[in-house]
This record gives C-alpha cells, sequence and structure tokens, in this order.
C-alpha cells in the first residue's frame, strides 16, 4: 500500500500547525518550509477543515490552527479524510463488479483485510503530537521560529 502525497502533506501541515501551535499559521509559510505549492496545501486544507482536524480564519491576519488538540488527532484520522481508497485487491472494491467465484470464501481476501486492519489499528497508536515531539528542533528545521509574532485570535472558525 502506498498513501498518496495528499496524505503526506495532510499530515506535515498538521505537524506544521502544531509546532506553531502559540500563532496561526498561513499556507504561504507551511508551503515555503516543505517546498511545496500553496495551491497544493488549498487542495488539502478544504477535506482537513471540513472534517474539524483543521479551523481557518479568515481575514488579513487569518490562517490556519488545529481544530483539536494535537493529541487528539492520529495518522489514522488523517488517512481516512485523505485517501479515496483502501482497495488492496479487485476483491476490497465496492462496485459490484467483481468476477470471482472464490469472492465469498477466499483466503487472500480475508488475509488482506486482517492486514489492512492492522495497518489502521497502528495508526490510531499515533498523533500529530507524537510526531512533533519526536523532533525536538522541529521548529528550527521548518524556519517557525523566524516568523513575526502574531497571537492566535479568537475570532470564529470560517467555514
Amino acid at each position: 500500500m502506498r498513501l498518496t502525497k495528499q496524505t503526506n502533506y495532510a499530515v506535515r501541515m498538521l505537524m506544521y500547525c502544531a509546532a506553531n501551535q502559540d500563532q496561526l499559521s498561513r499556507i504561504p509559510e507551511i508551503a515555503k518550509a516543505y517546498g511545496v505549492s500553496e495551491l497544493f496545501l488549498f487542495k488539502i486544507l478544504q477535506p482537513l477543515n471540513k472534517a474539524g482536524l483543521v479551523e481557518t480564519v479568515r481575514g488579513r491576519n487569518g490562517g490556519v490552527r488545529l481544530g483539536r488538540a494535537a493529541d487528539k488527532i492520529t495518522l489514522f484520522d488523517v488517512v481516512r479524510v485523505t485517501e479515496d481508497s483502501f482497495a488492496m485487491a479487485e476483491c476490497f472494491e465496492d462496485d459490484g463488479e467483481v468476477d470471482c467465484p472464490l469472492i465469498d470464501s477466499c483466503g487472500l481476501n480475508a488475509a488482506l483485510r486482517k492486514a489492512l486492519n492492522a495497518f489502521f489499528e497502528v495508526l490510531s497508536q499515533y498523533t500529530i503530537d507524537d510526531l512533533v515531539k519526536a523532533r525536538p528542533q522541529i521548529n528550527f528545521l521548518l524556519g517557525i521560529g523566524d516568523l513575526e509574532p502574531r497571537p492566535m485570535r479568537a475570532q470564529a472558525p470560517a467555514a
């Protein structure tokens, strides 16, 4: 199984926001830190916002912040929101077009389901906070200490 770039950068965006927890994070700053386009991050931002993993604050001094505490956002939460499919084989797909006589009694199907569930279980054990705390120099590495201070605003999140 291979996760998409969308999932990869969604995790990175959340890590950035967690490391920059005392301020609103701006997409241009996050894009610069990771060397990725702002447009790509805006695309990723939408499902994260809809799922409540981030909040956006509009306006001149607006930005992005975590929608809940970093220790309450698991990697499984992110993967579930950003990945379209977990079909590891044709028989996992829900389109009803599987043409296999073993579909209901296949050992491969059962083994793959068990592996996928184990994958999800491991992802559920790790939070964004775990990833940030594992890198004590994350702020330096992301250039967060170089940013001009912007206090968090208590404004209601934009939809």
